[in-house]
């Protein structure tokens, strides 16, 4: 049996659109509109008013990363996520200096409406807890 290459992480979210965008500034990526569409505009067009911004995606421009999709639920969230991303900022560093490329790219998620939460650090290891738009925690690592 073949092994999966390819996968998509979903996010239940009450504003699709916003917390995509949030994440293709965080991450790089573009917006990926629906098959046999130009824009998700175009797509919402074909829908009943109430689904319209239902849906939203993103993508690695360079195809090597995971497809993000967004999808309105009625719900809001109410308890700590059980799976969630890890921002790989600071790959090979250690210490003051991965502290500061952390810290650095906190202060730009910040501008983006991301809330820190925590910073764990010890010495050595550091990593800093987030909250993306809708309170979705990941981690800079």
């Amino acid at each position: 049996m073949a092994s999966i290459k390819q996968f998509q992480v979903t996010f239940d979210c009450a504003e699709p659109e916003r917390v995509g965008r949030f994440w293709c500034e965080v991450l790089g990526y573009v917006v990926s509109p629906p098959k046999g569409f130009a824009t998700w505009d175009d797509f919402d067009r074909t829908r009943p008013s109430e689904d319209q911004g239902s849906w939203f995606a993103c993508g690695d421009p360079t195809g090597v990363g995971p497809r993000l999709f967004f999808q309105r639920v009625p719900e809001g969230k109410v308890v700590k996520n059980r799976v969630h991303l890890d921002v790989r900022v600071g790959a090979g560093l250690v210490g003051e200096e991965r502290l500061a490329a952390l810290e650095a790219e906190c202060a730009r998620l910040m501008r983006l409406g991301a809330e820190r939460v925590q910073l764990l650090y010890d010495g050595t290891d550091s990593c800093i807890v987030m909250q993306d738009v809708e309170g979705n925690e990941f981690c800079l690592d």
